[in-house]
């Protein structure tokens, strides 16, 4: 319903589009649909499971670089792993939050065709999370919070990836994450699926988007493992406690960010305002604690995850 839904109001809002651009604007006819946009709207609450998993997958969703260009000022891009390969899944960079020096890295699925390709979908190889470390590692020197912005299917788990490391690239950032004296917000904007997303993802606090979803793999590869067919993926949704409310509730994360009803995509400015106000406020927090309790506070908030979630999580 809430597919058919989406349609139709994107149906609407090219309507509206062209509409704006004739001579002669029909403004009683733009009201109606206007009308009738806002009451399909009111229509998307209370989202099942597999819902939220199409509205965390929506193409017009925003992306990472979004993100950096609506919350943050003097974004520098860095690039390349210090082994002479870029990989453009990962986004990261140093720029300016609230006038405080940060590093902010995220996944990069890429705004249309030519770019998903170009960044694998939001798929990163042992390259891209060798990249993130290299930015981790240098936002620690220079004492610069971390924020991450976590949005992929998985880590590519093409025999390239395997080759060249991608296990120990995972493994390395796991661990040095855990470790890292300076604070660390991780965002799930979109889906986060296994360690592809957990390698930027050990945080001091770990926020939600309402609509994102979070699991140990898709729902798809769930189906497909459990019941030998993909197509029960919905019914896999109910089962991986994969929302940001099931999460919260296990303490597996800290906070859920609100969206706008109907998702994140029908009111991008709004979610990069409350975005904004979320990082600042976690930030705020850790000011004035140091190193070494921020790498405790980090390794204590992990090890308080619900033992239930744990059960659920190895079943």
């Amino acid at each position: 319903m809430v597919k058919e839904i989406d349609e139709r109001i994107q149906e609407i809002d090219n309507e509206i589009e062209n509409m704006q651009k004739e001579e002669i604007v029909d403004e009683a006819q733009i009201y109606v649909l206007k009308r009738e946009r806002h009451d399909l709207i009111k229509m998307c609450k209370n989202l099942s499971p597999h819902v939220k998993v199409y509205l965390a997958r929506h193409k017009k969703r925003p992306k990472i670089t979004e993100y950096v260009e609506n919350i943050f000022s003097d974004f520098f891009e860095q690039r390349g792993d210090d082994l002479g390969k870029e990989d453009a899944s990962i986004y990261g960079g140093i720029a300016m939050f609230h006038g405080r020096p940060v590093t902010v890295l995220g996944h990069r699925k890429g705004t249309d065709l030519a770019e998903n390709m170009k960044c694998n979908f939001g798929m990163p190889g042992p390259e891209g999370y060798r990249k993130a470390l290299r930015l981790m590692k240098q936002a620690e020197k220079f004492g610069r919070p971390i924020i991450t912005f976590i949005d992929t299917p998985g880590a590519y788990p093409g025999l390239e990836a395997e080759m060249y490391g991608q296990g120990t690239a995972i493994a390395n950032n796991l661990a040095k994450m855990s470790d890292l004296k300076v604070p660390v917000i991780a965002i799930v904007t979109g889906e986060g699926s296994s360690g592809g997303a957990l390698a930027i993802g050990v945080a001091n606090t770990v926020l939600m988007l309402e609509n994102s979803v979070y699991s140990i793999l898709s729902p798809e590869g769930y189906a497909s493992i459990l019941w030998k067919d993909a197509t029960r993926s919905d019914e896999a949704c109910e089962l991986m406690k994969l929302t940001a409310q099931d999460l919260l509730s296990f303490r597996v994360i800290d906070a859920i960010i609100p969206e706008p009803v109907g998702g994140a995509h029908l009111n991008p400015k709004a979610v990069f305002k409350t975005v904004d106000k979320y990082i600042k406020h976690e930030l705020d927090r850790y000011a004035k604690a140091g190193p070494e309790e921020i790498a405790k506070l980090r390794y204590k908030k992990f090890r308080n995850i619900d033992s239930e979630f744990l059960k659920v999580a190895q079943w």
